[in-house]
Order: structure tokens, then sequence, then C-alpha cells
């Protein structure tokens, strides 16, 4: 019984390491993808080098625009629709990571601010903004759940 119990829990050591990523190393690699998918000269491949650090069914909110952050099983295919739709809209795009806060094995926030110029795909009216953001990154068995941005 004693030999068993110990491999039980030598089993749940091992699964829980091999399980466990580095979520700050985690962070850099999110914001750099992330940042690909905003470039002029961004691509599909872009985008789907992105979606692949999300869940399937990833829960968004960016407020105020997006308040719903319901996990829904088509959730990575709705992102992959918006972005597709403002693919390329930039002419400008550059962004500065200013922290991460790593939270145990469960959450990630980064700060970052960003510029933009560009072109809306649907008004064709010219776009600028300047902005700090705050991405909260929920993660589930490492990749991310649940992303809720903020402005600054």
């Amino acid at each position: 019984m004693k030999v068993l119990l110990l491999i039980i829990s030598l089993s749940f050591v091992l699964f829980s390491s091999a399980s466990e990523i580095d979520l700050e190393k985690f962070a850099q690699t999110y914001f750099k993808t992330m940042v690909a998918t905003q470039a002029p000269d961004a691509t599909k491949e872009d985008l789907e080098n992105y979606l692949s650090l999300l869940t399937d069914d990833i829960g968004h909110t960016h407020l105020p625009w997006v308040t719903d952050d319901s996990r829904l099983p088509d959730g990575k295919e709705v992102m992959r629709k918006g972005m597709l739709f403002y693919l390329g809209a930039h002419t400008e795009y550059s962004a500065e990571l200013l922290d991460v806060f790593v939270f145990n094995n469960s959450a990630i926030a980064i700060r970052y601010k960003n510029s933009a110029k560009g072109i809306h795909p649907e008004s064709k009216q010219p776009l600028a903004y300047k902005q700090t953001m705050m991405e909260v990154l929920e993660m589930e068995n490492g990749k991310v759940a649940v992303i809720r941005k903020y402005h600054e």
C-alpha cells in the first residue's frame, strides 16, 4: 500500500512539473506574437501563430466594445473572423512591453504602450490611437482561456 501511494504521489509530482509552463516566458511570446498580428504587413500565418496560444473556447473582453467574456465552443473562430476583418488595416504600428505580472500558474497580466495609424476596413476613415493597455490572461492547460483588455 505504501508503495502504491508513493507511486501515485511521484506520478502527480512528475505530471504537475511537466504540465507547468514558464508563464514569464509565455507572456513574452504572447506579446511578441500579438504585436505581429497588428503590423501593417501582418499575415494570416501571424494570426494563426497568435491563435495557437488560445483555447478553442477562448473568452474575450475589450472594453468598452466587447463586454461579454463568455467562453463559447467557437470562441477562437469568432476571434479569427474579427481579426481577419482588421488584418492589414494599420499603416503604422508600434508597441512597447512595460510590465509582466505572473499570478501563480493561473494568470498573467501584461501592460504595454501601443500606437497605430491606418484606415478602418469598413468605413474607410483614417484611424489613429496611442494608448496604454493591460491584458489579463487567464490560463488553462498552458493556453490562454480568457483575455480581459483594459485601457489606461
